[in-house]
């Protein structure tokens, strides 16, 4: 069962203001250990894949529509993505950092192994992002909806960081997308519970005149990362070893 889904808007305002146009809204989630603890599952681990990308761009910051301060956006749906990081008693997950990335509007990713890149990549899309939850677990990226890649259906990869280690891994999925049945990273994640919480659905942002869409991924780790004893945050992401794998 997913978790209620939460506006991008009420994110962004409460962690990041480059972006504007948009009212403010107030953020309410899960604060108390245990609450709906019993309908929470575990958002399934999968493999990291072979294109995380092997020299990080100088710009990677969560608005993966803009490179520094070019104002050519990058091609695609673009999409504000949200979530909360939490535990399997629904207590949020503070202070860690959320990394993703995906593919370009042309099916490449931001790695020179990636042999679809026979391709012209496109410069604009920054196809990597971090971002560091807040005390209610929550993140913002702005980004385009992922679109097919060769064998696999369009996805987005997650990892998560506390204290300069990886924790959690994890991808997800458009809801609904017919390559979906037949991808194997995704059939790889279990049960058909466990498969449905990995599928996101992308819908219009209400007022947007240039046809974005909003989309929730709210990630339960099965697991309680523990905070360090001094309350402070020690190193910044570190890339899990041993979580690379075939599938891109």
């Amino acid at each position: 069962m997913k978790s209620p889904q939460y506006s991008p808007i009420e994110t962004l305002i409460a962690r990041r203001r480059f972006l504007h146009g948009f009212g403010m809204a107030g953020l309410s989630l899960f604060t108390t250990r245990g609450l709906f603890a019993d309908q929470l599952i575990a958002t399934p681990r999968l493999t990291e894949g072979p294109f995380y990308p092997d020299k990080l761009p100088l710009d990677t910051d969560n608005d993966l529509i803009i490179v520094n301060e070019s104002i050519t956006p990058a091609l695609g749906e673009i999409t504000h993505l949200s979530g909360r990081i939490l535990t399997m008693t629904g207590a949020p997950v503070r202070n860690a950092v959320v990394e993703i990335w995906q593919v370009d509007n042309h099916g490449i990713y931001l790695n020179s192994r990636d042999t679809n890149a026979g391709g012209k990549r496109d410069s604009n899309f920054q196809g990597y992002g971090r971002f560091l939850t807040d005390a209610s677990g929550a993140y913002y990226f702005r980004t385009i909806k992922p679109v097919p890649y060769p064998g696999r259906t369009p996805h987005i990869h997650f990892g998560i960081s506390k204290n300069g280690r990886r924790i959690y891994t994890t991808q997800m999925m458009i809801n609904g997308h017919e390559q979906n049945d037949g991808d194997g990273v995704f059939e790889s994640a279990g049960s058909a519970l466990a498969r449905e919480s990995l599928l996101v659905d992308f819908k219009p942002l209400a007022g947007s005149k240039i046809g974005e869409l909003t989309a929730n991924f709210d990630i339960i780790m099965g697991l309680t990362p523990e905070d360090p004893p001094d309350g402070h945050i020690h190193g910044s992401i570190g890339k899990a070893e041993g979580l690379g794998g075939m599938h891109p």
